[in-house]
């Protein structure tokens, strides 16, 4: 959660707990979520001290910071530019064979077969395009080695 709404509603003049009570949030959690009274037992009765009713002034900032947490997060929809490097030297040097890739040298992962197989897959489906086009581009070339 971005701390932005405490910044703009925060008043230097008042203290961190008349802040704080004034945009609805709690200083000490440990009131905020009050322990059951049967854990308690006589702690309540003797302290006889009843704060006054807190008032919140800036409802705005929790309203806000409760709108901002229920959005959806974002997806990232890149995978990183080593793990498509990584899965398009596998599929170029050693076709479909996972046990292979998985003895390679350039394994720095130490995939194990199911792994890389995975990760081949996650690439399939980001890139479905790009993938076509790169497995298209590794055709010929077998054909000429033949």
């Amino acid at each position: 959660l971005s701390s932005s709404h405490i910044r703009h509603a925060w008043d230097p003049n008042k203290s961190v707990a008349q802040n704080l009570a004034e945009m609805g949030l709690a200083e000490d959690p440990n009131k905020a979520v009050p322990i059951p009274k049967k854990l308690l037992k006589m702690e309540v009765e003797t302290n006889g001290q009843q704060p006054g009713k807190k008032i919140v002034r800036k409802p705005y900032v929790v309203n806000e910071m409760e709108l901002e947490a229920s959005l959806p997060e974002k997806k990232s929809n890149t995978l990183s530019r080593d793990l498509i490097d990584y899965v398009r030297y596998m599929i170029q040097n050693h076709g479909e064979n996972y046990k292979e890739m998985a003895r390679d040298e350039k394994n720095y992962y130490q995939d194990t077969p199911k792994q890389i197989k995975r990760k081949i897959n996650v690439y399939k489906n980001f890139y479905p395009e790009e993938y076509k086009n790169f497995i298209a581009s590794l055709k010929p070339e077998k054909m000429e080695v033949q």
